[in-house]
């Protein structure tokens, strides 16, 4: 992760997490704590294990997000995450999307 003082504020950030992260709740527990943290954005399943995301909003926020997607819900076995951050689009609410 670049340093969070060369990242824009508001930032978007579209990640991959792969491991165990199907079926142990993942998508739904990212829900919940984008909506702790007031972001934007959306969650699915990819068809080859990983789970993609998009997260818009406030650095602070969603580098914090992307902390938690290290580690994810309890059952969950995170082996990696990539992250490429962009400019935010204007994304509104947080969404759990059919999967890819």
């Amino acid at each position: 992760m670049p340093p969070s003082d060369t990242l824009p504020n508001p930032i978007a950030a579209h990640v991959f997490v792969s491991g165990r992260v199907q079926g142990v709740g993942y998508r739904a527990s990212t829900w919940d704590m984008a909506q702790l943290l007031k972001l934007s954005g959306w969650v699915r399943n990819l068809k080859d294990g990983r789970v993609e995301a998009m997260f818009e909003g406030d650095r602070a926020q969603v580098t914090e997000m992307i902390r938690w997607c290290h580690q994810g819900p309890p059952a969950a076995v995170v082996s990696e995450v990539v992250t490429e951050y962009s400019q935010p689009v204007g994304l509104k609410g947080f969404a759990v999307e059919r999967s890819r």
